[in-house]
């Protein structure tokens, strides 16, 4: 970035963050032993889809990917795209770890097929309707409480319980 950047105020976008993904396991025991929140067995992956062949079929190779990874464990995985034309990748298991662990393995897939600049967020979520928000440019996780009478709220929270 530039000097003239800097004045404009624009800024780089930093490379997809999946390092820090994986402390929501720990985060979860504090969770679970300080607040009673436990997590619920759904976990989800949002993502902007492009429209070329390539995207499409790698879209394709990460979820036969997915499936066939956790297929021993458990994971089950649904496709869909929400009113936004985000997609998404909808995970369910009741180890939570082998959630975590699905979305770092899908993502890290988009990373090396060049898609990283897509991928939008991972959502995990926990019981009392409490989520869990992975912003992977960012790198952070994020709460977030529905306190419902939002209209754009409750389509994508009814596809994650």
């Amino acid at each position: 970035m530039g000097l003239f950047d800097s004045l404009l105020g624009r800024t780089k976008l930093q490379k997809p963050t999946l390092e820090r993904l994986f402390a929501i396991s720990t985060a979860q025991i504090t969770l679970d032993t300080a607040l009673g929140l436990k997590p619920a067995p759904k976990a989800a992956i949002c993502f902007k889809p492009m429209a070329s062949a390539r995207f499409r079929e790698s879209g394709q190779d990460v979820e036969d990917m997915v499936s066939l990874a956790f297929k021993d464990e458990g994971t089950k995985m649904d496709r869909s795209t929400d009113s936004f034309g985000y997609e998404w990748l909808v995970l369910s298991d009741a180890d939570f770890e082998d959630l975590v662990t699905t979305i770092h393995v899908a993502a890290q897939s988009m990373i090396d097929e060049g898609f990283g600049d897509q991928l939008l967020c991972g959502v995990f979520l926990f019981d009392q309707k409490v989520h869990f928000i992975y912003n992977f440019k960012r790198g952070f996780f994020y709460p977030f409480v529905p306190t419902g009478g939002q209209r754009r709220d409750s389509e994508r929270e009814l596809q994650l319980q």
